[in-house]
């Protein structure tokens, strides 16, 4: 893909400086993105004159982000109406969708700081006064890069690359950030609340100097040295605050993972249309939208297990996918095995799969050392099988129940959201989940779709997955082989048997291969992938997929707020 010359539009005689009309209403379009950004910033920067220069720093960024998507658009627009209406489309919904989920969270004011992202009044003024200084720099650097041919830019060539999943990802990290400030309030002091999920834990080991794992498990023998030092970086930027850095760290990581699905999808098959489709797909499902904003392990997992995919896609040195494989094994042991799924099938390499074995063997009992050097007693070492005693109280019988249901929550669960269980067992909060085993034998329960929209988007994606396992079994019957769809039924495989007895709440692991089914079916569609009809028909779906799991975070505050306490933040 070529830049578009028009970003800084280039003259015929550049070295004369113009003012382009779309100068000024770039500056005005940047303005509710700078806000925001700096009504974000405010909570660590609260006077006037620092607020000024980061509304400086950030409207000069936006109005050139501006000028450029305009220019990008009237290109898009010329070249490709078709891309440039469906992605249109998609754009403008999650655009809106973004502060139709602040008004959703708004009146439950014992959950929700609003004042968090917005301006102080006593700050207002310097906001409005340093957005004058902006549009001049803007219209400095446009005359020039238009003297300099900054068109060409590599920099700027890989922002014209992957700006449409850049600006998905942002949308998507707006909404993950938004439900990460309600959801992992220190007022949530207790775990297993949602989806049996470790959120007061983690938000504890990430955020806290009380760092110690307090169950007692080695099955995440060194994810401190890999998460807090985030966190740290981040809070330097927060001025301290590791509350913020962290789920602003977690909403990031959710976001990261839309990108790298879109990422996939666009090197492997070639369309960016499609490959913006899955990517909005991915991040709008419900296993996303959860675990994108509560802070626990899972969605770390998820951006490790990609990352390891663009490797192998990128054919990158083994060092890499060695940094890869230790990333997943330290946040959680079992998750070095979608590595090895992948790596074997992908590269049919028996030699280097084992060469990548032994180095990423070797490396982790030194690894899980330094853990608990820099952070002592934090957890048992991986090797001291006297601790797994602990976790039998998560493993339960195999039965042709709990196979139906795991089913249900891998294909459907995943994806759409139901109405969840609400579970109300005398524990400080009442538990919200979509799945309960047997506990203390009591009957096995499922959540369940219990609305006109919900049904119907089961049935619409019941049609996607049948579509896809036809589509696949063609490519098998011409006996073309394709590692990597392969990799993913493997993979999809391993968690079913591993979760077929272990798991409260088995959509807690969703993450694990909700990217799994996503990739799967976007390779097992790629023979509709530039079909215009199965576009829309992707659209739409996606877009009734945001409204309906719009509703599992609504009903995750209406049922945990009466239970949670002020003060809000602290």
């Amino acid at each position: 893909m070529f830049l578009n010359k028009s970003f800084m539009n280039l003259k015929d005689n550049p070295s004369v400086p113009t003012l382009d009309k779309r100068l000024p209403i770039a500056w005005f379009l940047g303005i509710p993105l700078a806000y925001v950004v700096v009504s974000y910033l405010e909570n660590f920067y609260q006077t006037a004159f620092l607020v000024a220069l980061w509304t400086i720093a950030i409207h000069s960024l936006a109005n050139l982000l501006m000028y450029y998507l305009m220019s990008r658009l009237a290109r898009d627009v010329q070249r490709d109406r078709w891309f440039a209406g469906i992605s249109g489309i998609l754009f403008a919904a999650l655009i809106v969708f973004v502060p139709a989920m602040y008004f959703m969270a708004k009146p439950f004011t014992n959950l929700f700081d609003a004042s968090a992202f917005h301006l102080d009044a006593s700050v207002r003024v310097s906001f409005l006064n340093a957005l004058i200084p902006p549009f001049f720099i803007a219209m400095v650097v446009v005359n020039v890069a238009r003297q300099r041919k900054w068109h060409k830019a590599r920099l700027l060539k890989m922002l014209d690359e992957n700006l449409d999943a850049l600006l998905l990802s942002f949308l998507f990290f707006c909404v993950y950030l938004l439900f990460a400030s309600i959801f992992n309030r220190p007022s949530y002091d207790a775990d297993d609340i949602f989806f049996d999920a470790d959120g007061n834990l983690y938000r504890w080991r990430y955020a806290t100097a009380d760092y110690r794992d307090y169950y007692w498990r080695p099955a995440h023998p060194f994810i401190l040295i890999i998460i807090r030092p985030l966190v740290g970086l981040l809070a330097f930027l927060f001025r301290g605050d590791t509350l913020f850095a962290a789920f602003t760290l977690n909403a990031l990581t959710g976001a990261l993972g839309v990108f790298l699905v879109w990422y996939f999808v666009k090197h492997s098959i070639g369309n960016r249309l499609y490959a913006l489709l899955i990517a909005a797909l991915f991040g709008a499902s419900a296993s996303q939208l959860v675990f994108g904003s509560i802070i626990e392990s899972y969605i770390y997992l998820s951006a490790a297990a990609l990352i390891f995919l663009i490797l192998l896609l990128k054919d990158a040195p083994l060092w890499a996918q060695v940094i890869a494989g230790l990333t997943a094994f330290g946040i959680t042991i079992s998750n070095i095995g979608q590595t090895f799924i992948v790596h074997f099938f992908v590269k049919l390499n028996l030699k280097q799969i084992v060469i990548y074995g032994l180095i990423v063997g070797a490396l982790v009992a030194p690894l899980s050392l330094l853990n608990n050097y820099m952070y002592p007693e934090a957890n048992p070492y991986f090797w001291d099988l006297s601790t797994l005693q602990g976790e039998g109280h998560n493993q339960f019988p195999a039965t042709l129940q709990r196979a139906e249901y795991l089913a249900r929550v891998m294909a459907f669960h995943s994806f759409i959201a139901p109405e969840p269980l609400v579970i109300r067992d005398g524990w400080p909060f009442p538990k919200i989940w979509m799945f309960r085993a047997s506990i203390k034998k009591d009957p096995m329960q499922l959540a369940n779709y219990e609305t006109l929209l919900g049904d119907g988007l089961v049935v619409l994606w019941s049609g996607f997955l049948l579509a896809g396992a036809v589509f696949f079994l063609k490519t098998v019957i011409r006996k073309y082989y394709d590692g990597y769809s392969i990799a993913f039924i493997v993979t999809l495989l391993f968690y079913f048997a591993l979760h077929l007895r272990y798991g409260k709440d088995v959509f807690l692991y969703s993450t694990n291969w909700t990217y799994a089914i996503a990739l799967f079916l976007a390779l097992a569609w790629r023979e509709l992938a530039g079909r215009r009809w199965f576009q829309v028909f992707l659209l739409v779906f996606i877009l009734l997929l945001l409204v309906n799991n719009a509703g599992l975070y609504k009903t995750m505050m209406e049922i945990s707020a009466p239970s949670v306490q002020y003060p809000i933040w602290r």
